[in-house]
């Protein structure tokens, strides 16, 4: 039996002579055995001879177009068995060589992809031919804009194998402002040999992918408008409203200083002076309160303005060591009220412990020493703090602070400075 040729998706032929040499009629039962079977037939797949008779028949091959039908030679034979004497089978063989074929598959998604500077795109390549090859790709553009990179680069597929590949679109510039800009492109799939150049003869003709990239730009339309309206708006605090504001600001502080208290110890514009004016030695008039009197318990302070009212402070001084606890306080003058706008506390060592203050029976706050260094407290309304009332600082020194020489100090030291107005009761 001759050796036969086939190219998978065509169809090829072969011919078999069965002769009996038996001395009977016989009848000849023929099949195809091997490989090739699912794939070959017999044409007829039975023959009655007479006793030195011979008959052709034909073996039809017709392999699918398929990865499966790998390229190479394979054997083919054909099993022939005599119905009267089946102990006489014979299996002729032959030699099949089937052809090679080439068929990618490729497919490339998205189709379209937005990005402000690159795309990341996938190229499923499935090798739908019989022998092994290795794939490359060609990008395509109208101009130079776009810049392309594959991973892999060239990957190598068996039969039937397929694989994922990475497609990286970068452009060269981005896009500031105004509407997308579209960049179409091309990819084209080709075999490789040896040279690592595209092969193009297999198919003869196979379309290039197409697909695209909007590169969209940095700054949206909506962002120029916003953008346009507080510069317009920046325009119309510095030209109209800010001018407004800084007079009206200077307008308030000149009548505020003009309408403040008398400094202690001066006469306001117009007052009459003379020996008609009754004073105490050391130039306190008489009747008026003293700034701090004996009400004041640990504390060093200032001596308020003579008269009905004027501005007036107070500095409690609170010195304790480590694991101690020591309260310190004020007590405002008899028959006069003390306003508070303003309280300081300073932690100047970095002291770790807790202190309390407050304005007579109220509780202003409670904080932890190693939360500050300095804290201040202000005031519209002033805190009204009654005659024989006391502001009040308590202390409790868990570990004294390191100062700025550096050395821990032996104990806590901590100091509340509370200011404000200062107002006599008596009419």
């Amino acid at each position: 039996m001759p050796a036969v040729t086939v190219t998978p998706g065509e169809i090829a032929t072969t011919t078999l002579t069965v002769r009996n040499d038996s001395d009977i009629v016989e009848a000849y039962n023929l099949e195809v055995v091997g490989d090739c079977a699912p794939w070959t037939t017999v044409e007829p797949a039975r023959v009655s001879l007479y006793p030195g008779t011979s008959e052709t028949v034909t073996l039809r091959l017709a392999p699918p177009r398929s990865p499966e039908i790998r390229a190479g030679e394979r054997p083919l034979g054909v099993r022939v068995l005599p119905t009267e004497h089946p102990e006489s089978v014979r299996v002729l063989e032959t030699t099949v060589h089937i052809e090679d074929f080439h068929e990618l598959k490729t497919e490339l998604a998205p189709r379209r992809r937005r990005g402000w500077l690159r795309g990341r795109y996938k190229l499923v390549v499935r090798n739908q031919g019989n022998t092994p090859v290795q794939v490359g790709f060609t990008p395509g553009q109208a101009g130079e804009e776009l810049g392309f990179a594959f991973t892999p680069a060239q990957p190598k597929l068996e039969p039937g194998e397929s694989t994922e590949v990475g497609l990286r679109v970068r452009t060269a510039k981005p896009v500031w402002f105004g509407a997308p800009v579209v960049w179409p492109f091309t990819v084209d799939t080709a075999e490789t040999g040896d040279e690592e150049q595209p092969r193009w003869d297999e198919p003869a003709a196979r379309p290039p992918l197409e697909a695209e990239f909007a590169q969209i730009p940095i700054f949206p339309r909506w962002l120029l408008i916003l953008l346009a309206a507080l510069l317009a708006l920046l325009l119309a605090w510095f030209a109209l409203v800010r001018p407004v504001v800084k007079s009206a600001a200077k307008e308030a502080a000149e009548e505020a200083v003009q309408q403040g208290p008398t400094p202690a110890g001066e006469e306001r514009p117009g007052a009459e002076t003379g020996g008609g004016s009754d004073s105490e030695p050391g130039g306190r008039e008489s009747g008026a309160p003293a700034g701090s009197g004996g009400g004041l318990d640990g504390a060093q302070g200032e001596e308020g303005v003579t008269g009905t009212s004027g501005q007036h402070s107070e500095t409690i001084d609170v010195q304790l060591a480590a694991g101690e606890t020591k309260s310190r306080s004020y007590k405002v003058p008899k028959d006069n009220v003390f306003g508070v706008t303003d309280a300081v506390v300073a932690n100047f060592q970095g002291d770790e412990g807790v202190l309390t203050f407050s304005f007579g029976d109220r509780k202003i706050t409670t904080i932890a020493l190693e939360t500050f260094r300095n804290q201040d407290y202000h005031w519209v309304t002033p805190i009204k703090i009654a005659e024989n009332d006391t502001v009040t600082i308590s202390v409790t020194c868990a570990k004294p602070g390191t100062p700025a020489t550096g050395r821990q100090a032996q104990g806590c030291h901590e100091v509340l400075n509370v200011s404000g107005i200062l107002s006599s009761t008596k009419e």
